[in-house]
């Protein structure tokens, strides 16, 4: 591995901003060689790794307006705001086919971040179990709190990979990156408040008491890895690529002319700060040497 890295958070929808980035990056034929992600970060970037064009695109917004993709009957009847059978068997096997062949081929390092419900603590899988059971893991890093149920995978439970590693840029440093490029959905001066559900988690999951510990101080474990982030970047020792405004979308956003916008946002940032990315990372390219 050369040192680049490429550490993708989540977000839910607001993750289309990051899909719009990679799209950018695909249009310049450029794959890091390290890819870490979480939940939404997971998603966009599994679509990367197998170099699948537009697929982003397809999955988030074609079909956003589909009755079972997010619904409040899914959350009566399974327990689950979207409809996961919907985006992690019918997307990727049938509607929009995700290329596990070139997915499992390509060279980097991809790895993605889940929670344990019990010890509350982050596990992170690498590319190369069978499909089947990729599918699982990136469902269960995408398995939200009060919108999707634990995934059950290895013995373990396992839910969104937010909670316990929201931005997995210690991991990605542990893993050997020294030049960390982050792609973040929020602007920059973003914190997050405490959460106003503490009380509802200590019900809803007190079968799982580490899982609530990491809920209750997510908020601070976030906001203290975005000053490491602002700091890493400030000195230049990181390279980080965020949305320069607020857009109004939330995590269960169902409005494809929003969605699309942020996408179409994401695919000119990555456009505008791609060439100064490349020469960060010591990798001086020019988009004209493409045409």
């Amino acid at each position: 591995m050369n040192g680049a890295g490429l550490i993708l958070e989540g977000g839910g929808m607001r993750g289309v901003f990051t899909g719009g980035v990679l799209e950018a990056f695909m249009e310049n034929d450029y794959y890091f060689p390290y890819v870490i992600g979480v939940s939404a970060g997971a998603c966009h970037g599994s679509s990367y790794a197998a170099r699948q064009r537009d697929r982003n695109r397809k999955v988030s917004i074609d079909y956003v307006t589909h009755p079972d993709y997010i619904s409040l009957k899914n959350l009566v009847t399974k327990r689950e705001l979207f409809g996961m059978d919907l985006l992690f068997n019918k997307l990727p096997n049938e509607l929009v086919p995700f290329d596990y062949e070139t997915f499992a081929a390509s060279p980097e390092r991809f790895v993605i971040g889940t929670t344990d419900c019990y010890s509350g603590k982050p596990v992170y899988f690498e590319k190369g179990a069978p499909k089947d059971e990729m599918l699982q893991v990136v469902r269960a890093s995408s398995s939200l709190p009060f919108m999707a149920a634990p995934v059950d995978y290895q013995g373990m439970k396992l839910m969104d990979g937010g909670i316990a590693d929201p931005i997995p840029l210690k991991k990605a440093l542990d893993d050997g990156v020294t030049r960390p490029v982050i792609i973040l959905t929020r602007p920059k001066g973003y914190r997050k408040a405490p959460s106003r559900f503490n009380g509802v988690s200590k019900f809803m999951y007190k079968q799982y008491p580490g899982l609530v510990e990491q809920m209750e101080t997510r908020w601070q474990h976030y906001n203290e890895t975005l000053d490491l982030i602002e700091t890493l970047e400030a000195e230049g020792e990181a390279f980080v690529i965020r949305p320069q405004e607020s857009f109004k979308i939330s995590r269960a956003e169902r409005n494809p002319a929003r969605l699309s916008a942020l996408y179409e946002f994401g695919i000119e940032t990555g456009r505008h700060q791609f060439e100064e990315m490349m020469e960060w990372l010591g990798e001086p390219y020019s988009i004209l040497s493409k045409a």
